[in-house]
C-alpha cells in the first residue's frame, strides 16, 4: 500500500521533492503585477461556455466602477486576455452575501460544467453548494452541507466549460479543517460524477493509494485520507490542469502572516488529481504577498503551457502576475532559455 508521504521538515522547507517536469517557475518583476478591484479579495475563477472567466470577490466592492455596497460575496465577469481584460461586476441578488470576515459567507470555488455554474460557499457551517443555469442570474442551493472537514473547498478546473477533463468526475479539494481560518496538517479530496454534483450521496472521498498506485475511494467522509501532507501548513488553495505540460498545478498559500501583504506560496504539480505531488515552486516568504487564494486560470495558459498567469488576492486586489515555466531538460529534450517576462498594464 502506497500512502501520501509525511516528511518531517522545517516550516521554510518544501514538503515534497522537486518536480521531474518543471525545473523552475520564473515570475515577472513585482512592478509589472496588474492590480485591479482594490479592496476586494478571494477570486476563485472558472472558464465558462461563453468564453468569459467568471470570478467571485469578498469583503469589497468589486471592480472599478465599484459597487455601491460592500459585499462578503459578489460576482464579476472577465473578457479578454491577461494583458488587457475587461471586468464587469455582475449584480446577482440570489447569491450575494453581506458580513465581514467570518460573519459573511464567501466563495471558495467556482466551476462551470455543461453550462451549469457551481459555487462553493464557505463560512456556511462548513460549506454549501449552489448553482446557476443562467450564468449567475438566478441561483439554487443544495439542501445539504459538508459539516465535517472541507472548510474551504475548491474545484479542480480544466478548460472551457470543463472541456479537456480527464474523466466524467468533478474533483473538490480542501484543507482538512472545519473552518477556512484554521490551517491543517493535510489536504483532502472528494469526487462526484459531473451529472450528480448536487447529490450528496454521490460523493466519494479519497482514502489512500493502493500498491498499484491507483486511488481508493470511500463513500464515508470519516474514512477520508490525506491526498497531500504538510504539517500545520495546509490552508487555502486553487488547482487547475495544464494540458500542454500534462500536469495539475496546485497553488497553496502558506498560513502565518497576513498573506495580503506578506507570506509564503507553494506550487505543486502531479500527473493525476491525487498525485504523486512534487514541488514546482516554493518560497516562504514570497517576494510579494500571495493573498488569501491563488490559481492559474486555464484560459490564460499558452498553447505550449509555458506561459501562465497567477491570479491572487495579494495587496487586497485582483492581482495578475505572469510567469514562465522552464521544463526539465529530460522532458524538454534540451535546455530552454527564459527571458524576463513583462505585462502591459490594461487600459
Amino acid at each position: 500500500m502506497v500512502r501520501a508521504s509525511e516528511p518531517n521538515r522545517g516550516p521554510a522547507a518544501a514538503p515534497y521533492p522537486p518536480s521531474p517536469v518543471i525545473q523552475a517557475i520564473t515570475w515577472s518583476p513585482r512592478e509589472t503585477i496588474v492590480r485591479r478591484a482594490r479592496g476586494s479579495d478571494n477570486w476563485p475563477l472558472t472558464w465558462a461556455d461563453d468564453d468569459a472567466l467568471y470570478t467571485a470577490y469578498g469583503d469589497g466592492n468589486g471592480f472599478e466602477p465599484f459597487r455601491p455596497a460592500k459585499l462578503s460575496l459578489g460576482l464579476a465577469k472577465l473578457v479578454g486576455g491577461p494583458d488587457g481584460f475587461a471586468a464587469t461586476n455582475l449584480p446577482s441578488p440570489g447569491i450575494e452575501q453581506r458580513g465581514d470576515g467570518k460573519a459573511g459567507r464567501k466563495a471558495s470555488g467556482l466551476l462551470m460544467v455543461d453550462g451549469i455554474l457551481y459555487i462553493w460557499l464557505r463560512n456556511a457551517g462548513n460549506a454549501q453548494l449552489a448553482w446557476s443555469s443562467d450564468r449567475a442570474q438566478t441561483w439554487s442551493y443544495a439542501p445539504w452541507k459538508f459539516t465535517g472537514s472541507f472548510g474551504c473547498p475548491t474545484f479542480l478546473n480544466f478548460g472551457r466549460n470543463y472541456a479537456g477533463a480527464r474523466d466524467a468526475y468533478v474533483y473538490v479539494y480542501s484543507h482538512d479543517a472545519d473552518s477556512a481560518y484554521l490551517p491543517a496538517d493535510r489536504m483532502v479530496l472528494a469526487r462526484v460524477s459531473k451529472d450528480r454534483v448536487r447529490d450528496r450521496d454521490a460523493y466519494e472521498f479519497f482514502e489512500r493509494l493502493e500498491a498499484s498506485g491507483q486511488p481508493r475511494w470511500t463513500r464515508k467522509i470519516g474514512q477520508r485520507g490525506a491526498v497531500f501532507f504538510h504539517a500545520g501548513r495546509c490552508y487555502r488553495s486553487g488547482i487547475t490542469y495544464n494540458p500542454a505540460l500534462k500536469r495539475y498545478l496546485w497553488c497553496q498559500v502558506l498560513p502565518g502572516e497576513d498573506p495580503r501583504f506578506r507570506g509564503g506560496l507553494g506550487v505543486y504539480d502531479a500527473p493525476e488529481p491525487w498525485g504523486p505531488w512534487t514541488t514546482a515552486f516554493f518560497a516562504n516568504p514570497w517576494d510579494v504577498g500571495p493573498g488569501e487564494t491563488a490559481s492559474f486560470p486555464t484560459q490564460w495558459m499558452s498553447a505550449d503551457g509555458r506561459t501562465i498567469y497567477l491570479v491572487f488576492s495579494g495587496d487586497d486586489c485582483f492581482s495578475v502576475r505572469r510567469a514562465l515555466v522552464r521544463r526539465s531538460s529530460a522532458v524538454a529534450g534540451q535546455d530552454e532559455e527564459i527571458q524576463t517576462p513583462r505585462i502591459s498594464m490594461p487600459p
